[in-house]
């Protein structure tokens, strides 16, 4: 199996080293860039498995880079992961509404950051190619050409935005989502609605799932999360 190769982006020299030591102990390949602008380019042209991004950068900043590369067909689906010293809630949540898939606040410990890395790529792996793949997790069976779920066999009636919302975090379990992005991803980005209409669909949700209902996670703070 070949090697996943990680693009850091990062400014600070120590932190480069540091990372690219760690991780290149756990066999992955690390290409490190100071600046958004050169490595943009360098994920243009050489697509990375994922994506280490600093928040404060010289240029551009990271929470343009990753629209930048959220915008884009080649690199839109490439995990990204900020690794900053911005730790505020807000902040957190910013990151994560511009399409970052984790948050990594500094300082922060080296195996914490292998580990999360590790999990994201398992998560990467198991990711179906086809959003219109059926989707099996827990005792659910979620097939979207259908728009169908059932639960040890049972099906589930649910309108088209709870059906929407419910795949969109099965898909990925255990990842967060901001009440944001559960609405861009449902409606699409030009769609008019608040991000409490998001917590009417979620009590909804679990109250058709009845037992299983727990399976959607509310993180406080940030917003939701499909059981892993």
């Amino acid at each position: 199996m070949s090697k996943k190769n990680i693009l850091l982006i990062e400014d600070d020299e120590d932190i480069q080293e540091l990372v690219s030591f760690h991780l290149g102990k756990e066999g992955y390949t690390v290409t490190a860039e100071s600046s958004g602008e050169a490595a943009i380019e360098v994920a243009r042209k050489d697509l990375p498995d994922l994506i280490l991004l600093d928040l404060m950068l010289p240029g551009i900043d990271g929470l343009q880079v990753c629209r930048t590369l959220r915008g884009e067909t080649t690199t839109k689906r490439v995990p990204i992961v900020m690794l900053t010293a911005k730790g505020e809630e807000a902040d957190i949540v910013t990151g994560l509404e511009v399409g970052a898939d984790d948050y990594i606040t500094k300082p922060f410990s080296p195996k914490v950051l292998v580990a999360r890395i590790r999990n994201i790529m398992r998560r990467k792996a198991r990711e179906p190619a086809d959003e219109q793949s059926q989707i099996t997790v827990h005792k659910m069976v979620i097939h979207p050409g259908r728009h169908e779920v059932r639960i040890e066999g049972k099906r589930i009636d649910l309108t088209y935005t709870e059906f929407r919302v419910l795949q969109f975090l099965a898909r990925r379990p255990g990842w967060v989502y901001t009440r944001q992005q559960i609405v861009d991803a449902v409606r699409g980005e030009d769609y008019a609605v608040t991000d409490r209409s998001v917590d009417v669909q979620i009590v909804g949700l679990r109250k058709k799932l009845e037992e299983h209902g727990d399976y959607i996670e509310t993180v406080r703070g940030v917003g939701y999360r499909f059981k892993e």
